[in-house]
């Protein structure tokens, strides 16, 4: 089972998790990051990385985020990866709390 990023990391974007994976299995868009669940080693690195707590290992997914599995899946195939930590999004701090944000989520091409 691979890693899964969640709804958390919605217009959040922290890439902390990026810097530490040895597969580069990450993929960027616009406003979110995705695992990629055949390049994933199932290190769990990345987990700890994260300031919001938004990758869970895909069987301890809670059950309102199930849908992100088949988001991580597709969008890796459609984005590119990411390698490289950079800045999350400006409005970061803001959107770390929100709960409920996955209207938001920008599923065109990546930056």
């Amino acid at each position: 089972m691979a890693f899964v990023v969640t709804e958390a990391c919605v217009r959040c974007k922290y890439t902390d998790c990026v810097s530490v994976c040895p597969v580069d299995c990450f993929h960027e868009g616009p406003n979110f990051l995705v695992i990629d669940p055949d390049g994933c080693i199932d290190c769990g690195v990345c987990v700890p990385e994260c300031p919001i707590g938004a990758i869970y290992d895909a069987s301890e997914l809670p059950p309102d985020q199930m849908e992100f599995v088949e988001i991580n899946a597709r969008l890796a195939a459609e984005w590119p990866v990411i390698a490289e930590a950079r800045e999350p999004l400006p409005e970061a701090e803001t959107w770390a709390e929100v709960k409920s944000k996955r209207q938001y989520l920008e599923e065109r091409a990546a930056v």
